[in-house]
């Protein structure tokens, strides 16, 4: 908490702040047939979370439509798995 009020400096106040959560403005990343809004939230616990949002058009047939999802979750799964390995403290090296 940063401020007088209890608010983070990011945090965006309002009626976005509920049940102890903080809550950052909406980051917005429109593109053409794909749209993704990332929030930064830190909860009750003292937590930071990123929050995103993905929207993507997808094929109008069935079977292309799968395939779209199929390679979508690949990508969150990778880009989840990339952010989580960053955010790991390192081992210190010995003296």
């Amino acid at each position: 908490m940063n401020r007088r009020d209890g608010h983070t400096g990011w945090c965006a106040g309002g009626h976005r702040c509920n049940l102890g959560e903080h809550r950052s403005e909406e980051i917005v990343v429109d593109a053409g047939h794909a749209r993704a809004v990332l929030v930064r939230v830190r909860s009750a616990a003292g937590r930071d979370h990123a929050e995103v949002r993905v929207r993507v058009a997808l094929a109008p047939t069935e079977q292309a439509a799968r395939r779209q999802l199929v390679g979508l979750l690949g990508d969150v799964r990778q880009a989840v798995t990339r952010a989580a390995i960053a955010a790991r403290p390192r081992p210190r090296r010995a003296a």
